[in-house]
């Protein structure tokens, strides 16, 4: 049984993957930055909760400190969920500050949570690094015709993915101990896409499961979906 936290969760692929894993034996811990939907949604899947908003350094500081002492210090399984898309705007309209506040979720949010709790992964047998990406941050599948990833313009929300993309493999080959993968839910039906996705949760979950599922011999610095590799 591994213990694992995932941020964003208490809604979306966040809060299945939580299910699915909890199901599985799991010792999961849901990270919300909203108190009552995040408790809320831990009581209905039998899982924790903890104050967790990926923006704030306080808060992600704070919900480190709760999560390593009720489990002696240790976190086997990180997974980086949280993301907003942004607005709907003109790509002519996007300002920096529309394109800032994509980043601070997408990707200085995942820096934040890892620095917080990469002592508690380090202390762990083999500790879990899941990003969850998108076919959007990667330059191939969006400049594929044949993707229907090719027919969004969204370039706040694509340099956010494609940045969280280089950090795993950055962070991949720094922490060599650990497991580290991103992960590309696919075109699933959440509140992100306005539920427009062909996927169902429980499909666009596959893939963050099974990374969060890897053991000390699993592959770190790949980028996948639930079909197989994706190229970056």
């Amino acid at each position: 049984m591994s213990t694992i936290l995932i941020t964003g969760a208490n809604k979306g692929l966040g809060r299945e993957a939580a299910r699915r894993l909890a199901d599985a034996g799991h010792d999961v811990w849901i990270g919300a930055r909203d108190p009552e939907r995040g408790r809320e949604a831990a009581e209905a899947l039998g899982v924790h909760h903890v104050v967790l908003d990926v923006t704030d350094d306080a808060s992600v500081a704070a919900a480190a400190e709760h999560v390593a002492a009720a489990t002696g210090g240790t976190l086997d399984v990180l997974v980086n969920n949280a993301g907003i898309a942004g607005g709907q705007q003109d790509v002519g309209d996007i300002t920096a500050a529309d394109v800032q506040e994509v980043l601070d979720v997408n990707v200085l949010g995942p820096v934040r949570v890892l620095g917080a709790f990469l002592p508690l992964l380090r202390a762990a047998d083999h500790g879990v690094v899941v990003n969850v990406s998108s076919g959007l941050g990667s330059q191939a599948v969006t400049a594929d015709p044949d993707r229907i990833e090719s027919s969004f313009q969204a370039p706040a929300y694509t340099a956010s993915k494609a940045a969280l993309n280089m950090l795993t493999t950055q962070w991949a080959a720094a922490l060599p101990g650990l497991r580290i993968n991103a992960v590309d839910p696919g075109y699933t039906a959440t509140d992100l896409n306005g539920n427009s996705g062909p996927q169902t949760v429980q499909e666009g979950t596959d893939a963050i499961v099974t990374a969060a599922t890897f053991g000390a011999d699993g592959p770190t610095g790949t980028f996948f979906d639930r079909h197989g590799a994706v190229a970056w």
